[in-house]
């Protein structure tokens, strides 16, 4: 009868948390989507906390695509913040016209995944796609290590400021490739 009793109780307490309402229901699968698929990702925290703003993510998928949503976004601020910012030398000019050209370069490898991304599925060309989603958020990765090699031998604010922004963008991008690998582990189960 105790047993019986407990039962009754978590069946009532689980009702009574996930019918307040849907928003309560698709914000706890939301958070718990993207807790459980960031806490191995390169850089969890930082994983989490961008993602768990997006109310739409509702698959590994939507995680991925809003991953790389960030990415983008992330990569676009910096481009404009490199624009604008102030260079003393030809060198630190030089470095810097470089590193937004392969800003620009990342964005279109990012804005490429993002568009296969959206035009995934399960099948004979699954393997294919996974492939170039892999290859182009690398690609993108790449251009960035490029950026900051290009202030290797150059001291100063500019360089603390470049390498702070783009490594700002790498780190989301990274992110972004954990869960894109992810959903090929998964074999696109959940798309």
């Amino acid at each position: 009868m105790k047993m019986f009793r407990f039962l009754l109780l978590l069946l009532i307490l689980h009702f009574s948390h996930f019918t307040n309402g849907k928003k309560t229901i698709t914000s706890y699968s939301t958070n718990h989507l993207v807790h459980t698929s960031c806490t191995k990702a390169s850089y969890p925290k930082i994983c989490i906390r961008t993602l768990s703003s997006y109310s739409t993510i509702k698959t590994p998928k939507d995680l991925a695509k809003a991953s790389l949503n960030v990415s983008i976004s992330r990569a676009k601020k910096a481009s404009k913040f490199l624009k604008n910012l102030k260079v003393k030398s030809k060198r630190e000019k030089g470095a810097l016209v470089d590193c937004i050209e392969q800003l620009g370069d990342s964005i279109h490898e990012l804005r490429k995944a993002l568009f296969e991304l959206k035009h995934l599925h399960k099948g004979i060309g699954f393997k294919f796609q996974m492939s170039n989603l892999e290859t182009w958020i690398s690609a993108s990765l790449t251009n960035d290590d490029t950026c900051l090699d290009g202030f290797k031998e150059i001291d100063g604010k500019v360089r603390y400021d470049v390498k702070r922004k783009i490594s700002n963008v790498a780190k989301v991008t990274s992110n972004a490739l954990y869960l894109i690998n992810l959903l090929y582990d998964r074999g696109g189960s959940r798309i």
